[in-house]
Parts: C-alpha cells; sequence; structure tokens
C-alpha cells in the first residue's frame, strides 16, 4: 500500500513538473523571462526528489507506462520552451546587430560638422 501511495506523489510531482513547464511557456511568450527562471530554479528541488523516488520505487509495467507517459510529455513541453527562447535570442541578436551599424553609421557621418569647412564671406 505503501508503494501505490508513493506511485500517486510521484504522479502528482511529474504532474506539477508538468503544469510548471506550460506556465514557462506562457511566461517566456509574454516575454517574463525573471518570473520564468525563478520558477525554473524551485522546480530543480522537485526534478530531484521524482528522480530519487523513481529510483527506488519498484513499477508495475502500467505505473511505469504512466510515468514514461507524462515524462514523455514534459520532455516535449520543455523542448519547445528552449526552441522559443533559442527563436528570441536569435531574434535579439539580429536587432542589437543592426542597432550596433546603425550606431557606428551615426558615429561616423554624424560629426561630419567637425570635419567640414565654414564658409566666410570674403567681401566684407
Amino acid at each position: 500500500m505503501q508503494s501505490e501511495q508513493q506511485y500517486e506523489q510521484l504522479l502528482m510531482q511529474y504532474q506539477q513538473l508538468k503544469n510548471g513547464a506550460e506556465d514557462i511557456a506562457n511566461m517566456i511568450e509574454k516575454e517574463d523571462f525573471d518570473s520564468a527562471i525563478t520558477l525554473l530554479k524551485t522546480r530543480e528541488s522537485l526534478f530531484l526528489n521524482c528522480k530519487c523516488m523513481l529510483k527506488y520505487l519498484e513499477l508495475t509495467p502500467v505505473q511505469k507506462n504512466e510515468i514514461d507517459k507524462i515524462v514523455s510529455e514534459l520532455k516535449t513541453i520543455e523542448l519547445n520552451n528552449i526552441k522559443n527562447l533559442e527563436k528570441g535570442m536569435e531574434e535579439i541578436q539580429l536587432e542589437l546587430s543592426k542597432t550596433q551599424k546603425s550606431q557606428k553609421l551615426q558615429h561616423a557621418y554624424g560629426n561630419s560638422s567637425f570635419y567640414s569647412g565654414n564658409v566666410v564671406n570674403i567681401q566684407e
């Protein structure tokens, strides 16, 4: 009976991880990266706890299939989060590159009055 309770607890913790991954996906979409990082840090202990429980629990084939299913869903969500972050990083790098080029041009041609000559009226 205790093994069944531990299995239910493990299943609940994996569900919490899955829900957290979905929350992180929403935060990434809203560009709320600080909250996403905070949530990621709080999930680390939950991951370790699941890993330890999984190591010592003897699961039936049906239970193992259920755990494998939720772990697979969790992996899919996490991979999508990583892809979204990589996509956002590429976009930011592109914007940064454009901004740096624009600043170089403004710097190079913005101070042209320093190098240009002054017009003097010699008739006066």
